[in-house]
């Protein structure tokens, strides 16, 4: 019945057992300097039988964290926590890649060690810093000079060679949801009148750059990067999503990189479509997605994989589940980003 979901397939050289993906998911268990650690593995392994897993998203740099307790990436202590990582996955049999991240402007002086963040250009985000209470507006935060913007590119090099020292099958690269990347891709919050801002190409320019600095660490046939062309978190906006993300679908293709992701809902003016056209290379679909929705997705041709992420919190034997048709299981907000297993690795499987 869900048989087109548990094809296998091939992201580039990434050789998956089916198409079911593990969406990159923020769960706030790294509590001990931001380092991986044993109950991360459980939890990463559990779900093991996913096609392949994409991390939660990762810090490349203590300027690029936004969030408490989110994993990073940037010296040997978090190498070696994400060992544990991998290597629980792969005695699993199973594949990971990780996410590699820089928040931007959505951040605050409480994790930046008092200071501003940072972004393409001074504009402040509507809407209040996450978790945090009292609840706190964003600050208005602290336009990169052109020469910080070069080393923030060598930053996600920096973090890719990591990414491999720790046993991953590849990275994603984080360019998404309002993050720094997609600040310099979006017209409304990218006002440089440098080499980085103004034309579409200009915009484009710092995501690409990343792409060709972490091609000399990993295969491009290992490299994915995530967008979001519905243009919907943390007060984006943008004069034409289609041309924008077009550009660089297109750019991104002639790089040969993997794959692209794509979270967007099934909407009027959907343009992951569009994108896989322009692209020319595997698309995994995202975003509030049922069972029907997804399998037509692939047979029409839309989409090569699609992907989970609430539901691959709650279900860790969710690819089983599609299998069986078994519903999933529900999953609690209330426990998405607390410090112990429950709500983490406590989640029941399917009985035997």
């Amino acid at each position: 019945m869900n048989e087109i979901l548990l094809k296998n397939i091939d992201l580039g050289a990434l050789k998956l057992k089916n198409r079911i993906i593990m969406s990159p998911i923020t769960r706030a268990r790294a509590t001990d300097q931001r380092i991986p650690n044993d109950l991360m593995a459980k939890y990463y392994a559990q779900r093991s039988s996913a096609g392949l897993i994409i991390s939660e998203a990762t810090s490349i740099s203590p300027m690029g964290v936004g969030y408490a307790n989110t994993p990073g990436i940037w010296n040997d202590k978090h190498v070696e926590g994400w060992k544990k990582v991998t290597q629980a996955v792969h005695e699993k049999e199973g594949k990971i890649v990780l996410q590699l991240w820089h928040v931007g402007r959505i951040s605050d002086p409480l994790f930046l060690e008092g200071k501003l963040p940072v972004a393409p250009s001074a504009i402040k985000p509507e809407g209040h810093v996450s978790l945090v209470r009292p609840i706190k507006e964003y600050v208005t935060p602290r336009a990169l000079d052109t020469e910080e913007v070069v080393s923030i590119v060598s930053d996600y090099k920096s973090a890719a060679r990591r990414a491999k020292e720790a046993g991953f099958d590849g990275i994603e690269i984080h360019a998404a949801n309002g993050y720094l990347i997609d600040q310099f891709l979006q017209s409304s919050t990218n006002k440089r009148t440098d080499a980085y801002g103004g034309s579409l190409e200009n915009r484009a320019r710092f995501l690409l750059e990343i792409v060709d600095a972490v091609s000399e660490v990993w295969d491009p046939q290992r490299i994915g990067v995530h967008l979001a062309p519905a243009c919907d978190s943390h007060d984006m906006g943008n004069d034409n999503p289609k041309e924008t993300f077009g550009h660089i679908a297109k750019e991104l293709g002639n790089r040969n990189i993997a794959f692209i992701f794509t979270r967007e809902g099934q909407r009027d003016g959907y343009l992951s479509t569009y994108l896989k056209e322009q692209f020319g290379g595997p698309v995994i679909a995202n975003q509030d997605l049922d069972i029907e929705t997804a399998k037509n997705l692939i047979q029409e041709g839309k989409a090569d994989a699609v992907s989970w992420g609430k539901y691959f919190i709650s279900t860790p034997d969710l690819v089983e589940r599609v299998k069986l048709g078994k519903p999933f299981n529900d999953y609690n907000p209330e426990t998405f980003y607390a410090d112990s297993e429950e709500g983490y690795t406590d989640y029941p499987f399917l009985d035997k």
